[in-house]
């Protein structure tokens, strides 16, 4: 179950929970940061580190914010590409 970075974040890019991944799945877009679902190993590290409380495991993001889950993906994916 990876984690999800969500609206929150969105303008804050706190980058706290990029210093923390042990795995560098965390991406820095324009607005905000994402989490590639892909290279996301569940440690939950990330999680406590947000000063804004925007990042879920993917089962637990609440109702008005489950379009993160797969801008997370997309993005995520992309920004590994590159």
């Amino acid at each position: 179950m990876p984690y999800v970075v969500t609206e929150p974040c969105i303008g804050v890019k706190d980058k706290s929970c990029m210093q923390v991944c042990p795995v560098d799945c965390i991406y820095e877009t324009d607005d905000m940061v994402v989490i590639n679902p892909d290279e996301c190993i569940d440690c939950g590290l990330c999680e406590p580190e947000c000063p804004v409380s925007a990042i879920f495991v993917d089962t637990d993001v609440p109702d008005n914010w489950r379009e993160f889950i797969e801008k997370n993906a997309e993005q995520g994916r992309k920004l590994a590409d590159s």
